[in-house]
């Protein structure tokens, strides 16, 4: 029997920011800032991101001879959102308005720290004020016939097949973000209840949400059929696993379920985030309390969820043919507008 090699659970982050040889660096001061960050808890994808872009701020000081964060005045963090600004990627695009605001609120945060802690006697970045960001609603949602087509999708005369049809019938019913999906473990799907539980979601909190009747069947003839055929001891306990038992990573699941949308030849794309907008859609315009949305998503704002009100438009369009005067075509008006 081949040996086969599995990663397990969810990986450490262990070195984003190496300290400089100048205790004042640059370098220093953002490992001590990242550190600080991991003493008081902040998710590993949080670490990961905010690393990724102050090391981008890091390399535009380091082309300006600019060495230490005690050289940094306002003016100078103006250049750089300029240069945030008018930076173009490889293909020509533009860095959006959104990230332009992450990519600075990293910067800002770094200097708070650093005047906090008393390593420069104040902040730089204090009166420094952010481009506005647009509220973009999604770009695509799915009626309930395209996400059938979707589901219909999977080959379940195959093991991966049926797993991955375990999959987007999860997405569907629960509006799970993908990372929350590859993270599920065995045990926290309670069939019995019609639950499922959110481990360490965004902002590392947890949630108890529901999970419908047909998920729930194809997640058990996933457990009774698929799973036991790629588990290996150790075992992991994830709930979905690859063929060689390891844990499904975010890329994979993205591309997987991509792919799957593609097929169905919707003229939509899309991947995991296309299903959260079509759950949070579909339930509002069955009449939903857009309350009950945000306990699902685990929005920390009502603002976010108040994004689907626009998408929903369904129950506004019954509103306005009941009470818009001039909504409804008579029969007269058919012939005159069928003479023009």
């Amino acid at each position: 029997m081949v040996a086969r090699r599995v990663k397990r659970g969810r990986p450490r982050v262990l070195s984003l920011a190496t300290p400089g040889p100048d205790p004042e660096g640059m370098d220093t001061r953002v490992a001590e800032h990242i550190e600080w960050m991991r003493s008081r808890n902040y998710s590993d994808a949080t670490l990961t991101n905010r690393a990724a872009y102050l090391r981008r701020f890091l390399a535009w000081c380091g082309d300006r001879g600019l060495t230490r964060p005690s050289e940094v005045t306002k003016p100078i963090l103006e250049r750089y959102q300029r240069y945030l600004y008018h930076y173009r990627r490889a293909d020509g695009r533009p860095v959006s308005f959104r990230s332009q605001v992450t990519h600075f609120t990293a910067v800002r945060s770094f200097f708070r720290f650093l005047a906090r802690t008393n390593c420069l006697p104040s902040n730089p970045a204090t009166d420094i004020e952010l481009p506005k960001v647009e509220r973009r609603l999604p770009r695509a949602v799915l009626s309930a016939a395209e996400a059938e087509r979707v589901l219909a999708q999977p080959d379940l005369q195959d093991l991966l097949g049926l797993r991955d049809r375990a999959i987007l019938e999860t997405l569907y019913s629960t509006g799970i973000r993908r990372m929350e999906l590859v993270h599920l473990g065995v045990f926290d799907v309670d069939s019995e209840r019609g639950t499922l539980m959110v481990r360490q979601g965004k902002g590392k909190k947890d949630r108890l949400i529901p999970i419908g009747e047909r998920a729930l069947a194809w997640i058990s003839k996933y457990l009774a059929e698929v799973r036991p055929r790629f588990a290996v001891e150790p075992d992991s306990h994830h709930l979905f696993l690859g063929s060689w038992g390891e844990p499904l990573s975010v890329s994979w699941l993205t591309d997987r379920v991509r792919d799957y949308v593609s097929r169905a030849e919707l003229g939509k794309s899309g991947s995991c985030h296309l299903f959260r907008h079509t759950m949070a859609t579909l339930m509002l315009e069955g009449g939903a309390d857009i309350r009950h949305i945000q306990a699902m998503l685990g929005h920390a704002d009502i603002k976010t969820t108040q994004l689907y009100t626009q998408v929903s438009i369904q129950r506004l369009k019954a509103i306005h043919s009941a009470t818009h005067p001039g909504a409804k075509l008579d029969r007269k008006e058919q012939e005159d507008v069928g003479e023009v």
